[in-house]
């Protein structure tokens, strides 16, 4: 009897051996997603494919929600790669912003999973919150970079609702390249840091230190 329940016992913990990784699961899951759609898709399902338990799901997910998330946050940062966008010259900051985003939601796979209701959307917004607007503050710094990075993810956002979620004619006929033509300079205005004084006004002139210690353009 105490052999038959050790099995049971290890499903509870890191399996032993060499298991798929979570990155196997979540490929899996994508794909039942896509193909099923969230509410179609089940854990026992994800788990036949991945070729594992469906208590290594729990143990790794939590639950389907948890799982979907994975794979949303997974799709994200793939294409928003906060570290390859922030880590380049800060006078094109604001088109590697632009092209990130439109990159991830041109994808159609991502639109697919987009289209899943609530859980999709809730990701997308712990992302811009948590990821995003986050790293973006903490690289900007300086008294007003919380504002700065609220702007950027604002317009960010209203990027994806307009063109995207709920497309309007007008930015959805936009190619990305227009639409980065368009909207760069806006953001570069956005991320300006702010002058305490007329003293402090060449902070937003070209040529003066910009966020992230570059040149501004004209």
């Amino acid at each position: 009897m105490n052999n038959a329940a050790a099995p049971a016992a290890r499903t509870r913990g890191r399996p032993r051996g060499n298991p798929p990784t979570r990155e196997s699961i979540v490929s899996a899951a994508r794909t039942l997603f896509l193909e099923r759609g969230y509410q179609g898709t089940t854990l026992r399902a994800v788990a036949g494919a991945a070729g594992v338990d469906s208590a290594l799901i729990a143990y790794h997910f939590g639950s389907k929600k948890g799982l979907f998330a994975d794979v949303m946050q997974f799709q994200c940062a793939s294409a928003l790669a906060v570290d390859d966008v922030l880590g380049g010259d800060p006078a094109t900051l604001p088109d590697r912003l632009i092209d990130a985003v439109t990159d991830l939601w041109e994808d159609a796979g991502f639109q697919q999973l987009t289209a899943q209701g609530d859980e999709a959307a809730e990701v997308i917004r712990e992302y811009l919150e948590r990821e995003l607007l986050a790293r973006l503050v903490e690289f900007l710094g300086g008294r007003d970079a919380t504002a700065r990075a609220t702007a950027v993810v604002t317009i960010l956002g209203g990027l994806i609702y307009t063109r995207y979620l709920n497309p309007l004619p007008t930015p959805a006929a936009l190619t990305p390249a227009e639409t980065r033509h368009i909207l760069a300079p806006v953001l570069h205005a956005a991320l300006i840091p702010r002058p305490r004084s007329a003293a402090t006004t060449r902070a937003g002139r070209p040529g003066s230190p910009a966020y992230g210690g570059g040149a501004v353009r004209p």
